[in-house]
């Protein structure tokens, strides 16, 4: 029978093994309650599917999404049988691989911008304290490094720590920035930045949003002025609207996404601080309910540590003992 665990994931053997080491936390936990729930067992009951039921949900699945796989696992044990243990970890990531929706065009899959229309505008949102600002900067580190023309859009105008992390990222990065300060109209900021990144030919233009979850009516209402004036400059901009959740916030994640996602069209999702936290099957779940393709995971905090998703090596960290 074929093993899911001989598929090749896309990175190098090096990025593999940094991502295995910092899912290693979500790994250990998760197998050790799968490991205990199947320890001695050679048919698979209703009793032990509750079980990893609930192992799922309390490693941060989420609900809806483990009711899936626990559907899934049901229909896999009456069709094949159940012999080795080892056959869970692989139905799992077969489940999970199947679940998660990839990244689709046109929206770009790397930091060549490989076969996308420049400029390539990206809207970030997700709430303070996640790690938006910071992985706007990585971002733009990284394709700077790449040889791209980048701008910054500083459009979180209600917190002064965004914009001053902003400036500080883009001196770092070597690119260009556009800010009007504090309390300024966040739709003039992303419309003066569109406007530079088409006079000076950029590649890509990241613009920064503001955070704040109280009034969602207010909240839809900024972020459509936003996406309306971008697209004075192109129709099908933003190309991307990123979201960014914290891995570390486990079911707050959730309620992050379902906030964001009724704003505005998000087609992407960054999930930071996975390293050091055992709730990385947030990814799964969120990515799930939401039908969001992930497009990076944060791994550390070096610019380098913002890392493309690659699917099959997620999930091999994740399932693979």
């Amino acid at each position: 029978m074929f093993n899911w665990f001989k598929k090749k994931p896309k990175s190098s053997q090096q990025e593999v093994e940094v991502t295995r080491q910092a899912l290693d936390k979500t790994r250990t936990s998760l197998l050790s309650k799968i490991g205990r729930i199947f320890s001695g067992k050679n048919r698979i009951d209703e009793e032990l599917l509750e079980e990893l039921e609930e192992a799922l949900i309390t490693s941060d699945v989420g609900m809806d999404t483990t009711e899936v796989i626990i559907d899934a696992m049901k229909s896999r044990a009456k069709k094949e049988g159940f012999e080795y243990t080892e056959d869970i970890n692989r139905w799992l990531a077969e489940i999970t691989d199947d679940l998660m929706p990839e990244i689709k065009e046109p929206i770009a899959t790397d930091f060549n911008l490989t076969g996308v229309k420049m400029p390539y505008v990206v809207l970030v949102v997700g709430v303070n304290g996640v790690g938006k600002t910071t992985t706007i900067g990585k971002m733009a580190y990284q394709y700077s490094q790449q040889g791209k023309k980048v701008v910054l859009g500083a459009g979180d105008t209600f917190r002064a720590a965004a914009v001053d992390q902003l400036h500080i990222w883009k001196d770092r990065a070597g690119v260009e920035i556009v800010s009007h300060g504090m309390n300024s109209d966040p739709a003039a900021v992303a419309y003066d930045t569109v406007k530079k990144g088409v006079e000076m030919g950029a590649d890509v233009i990241i613009i920064d949003t503001a955070g704040r979850l109280h009034n969602k009516v207010g909240l839809m209402n900024e972020l459509a002025k936003i996406k309306r004036v971008v697209q004075k400059f192109s129709e099908d901009a933003p190309s991307e609207i990123l979201l960014v959740i914290d891995a570390t916030t486990g079911q707050n994640a959730f309620e992050q996404a379902k906030a964001f996602t009724a704003a505005t069209q998000v087609n992407t999702l960054a999930v930071t601080k996975l390293d050091g936290t055992a709730k990385g099957g947030v990814v799964i779940g969120v990515s799930h309910s939401f039908g969001l393709p992930v497009k990076y995971i944060g791994l550390g905090e070096k610019a380098e540590d913002l890392k493309l998703f690659d699917k099959p090596t997620f999930i091999h960290s994740i399932f693979s003992a």
